[in-house]
């Protein structure tokens, strides 16, 4: 059995083979990819204790390939079918730091859990009291940092997306259409997703022209609302059915943008955030 252990051999060898316990197989996550076979048609627990956002390449992106659940810091992976080596990025929700992992599916392949524990800080500083914030973070306004957190989340590969200490995914508790958000342009706009922190919430909200003949300057103070800041993704939307006629706009509230827009706080159908 390969597993990777910080314990004494002797203790990881109780850990690993007692017939008393289910077997865990330990792995040290120390940034280099943590090598995973899956058995086919089997389900395999991956025991994280961080919760994780899952990026699968597209050739096992499909649930008739691979079937992936990731709540409570646990990964619940299941091989539909064999398939070569692919990697997985996984995304800590709490962090933004970025987990690699190989992933080969097999007949024959162990199912015992997994469970994945930190290395030791290498050269750590005790004295820096960085608190794990970036000089970047400190440097730049909140309004900011949100704002580009949530484009990076939207529209960047996993691997580029900038960490930001304790920001959290939140339900958005928004209708489907929110037509007093840009009453004076038809447009239709659509709730995307919304994070929070120190009291501010970040909505990202996707606009379609639904004008078939003319084309649109975008400007914040279009916008309805009690907003701290407003940031659209193009300068302008096209004519209705062309490439253009689409953008997002992110949004920046002191507390949900339900509230700031007086409107009833609900649980939209069909939406999990």
């Amino acid at each position: 059995m390969k597993a990777w252990c910080l314990l004494s051999k002797a203790l990881c060898g109780v850990l690993l083979l007692s017939p008393m316990a289910n077997a865990i197989e330990l792995m040290v996550w120390d940034r280099t990819p943590l090598a995973i076979d899956l058995p086919v048609g089997t389900e395999r627990l991956v025991v994280l204790d961080r919760n994780v956002s899952v990026g699968l390449p597209l050739s096992i992106a499909q649930s008739d390939v691979l079937r992936v659940q990731s709540t409570g810091g646990v990964l619940y992976l299941r091989a539909q079918e064999a398939f070569d080596t692919q990697r997985v990025q996984l995304r800590d929700e709490s962090t933004g730091e970025i987990l690699l992992v190989d992933l080969t599916a097999k007949a024959g392949a162990s199912a015992e859990q997994i469970q994945v524990i930190n290395a030791e800080p290498r050269n750590a500083d005790p004295d820096r009291g960085e608190d794990n914030k970036s000089i970047q973070e400190k440097r730049a306004p909140l309004p900011v940092l949100l704002t580009r957190f949530a484009a990076q989340s939207l529209y960047s590969p996993l691997r580029v997306i900038e960490p930001v200490t304790g920001i959290n995914r939140v339900a958005m508790q928004l209708p489907q259409s929110l037509s007093t958000l840009l009453p004076a342009l038809p447009v239709a706009a659509t709730p995307i997703a919304a994070w929070s922190l120190d009291g501010l919430h970040v909505t990202a909200i996707e606009l379609r022209n639904q004008d078939p003949h003319r084309a649109f300057a975008l400007d914040p103070r279009y916008l309805q609302g009690a907003l701290v800041a407003a940031t659209f993704m193009h300068p302008s939307i096209g004519v209705h059915g062309q490439m253009d006629d689409t953008t997002t706009v992110i949004i920046v509230t002191r507390g949900s943008l339900a509230e700031r827009l007086h409107l009833p706080r609900i649980q939209p159908v069909g939406k999990e955030d």
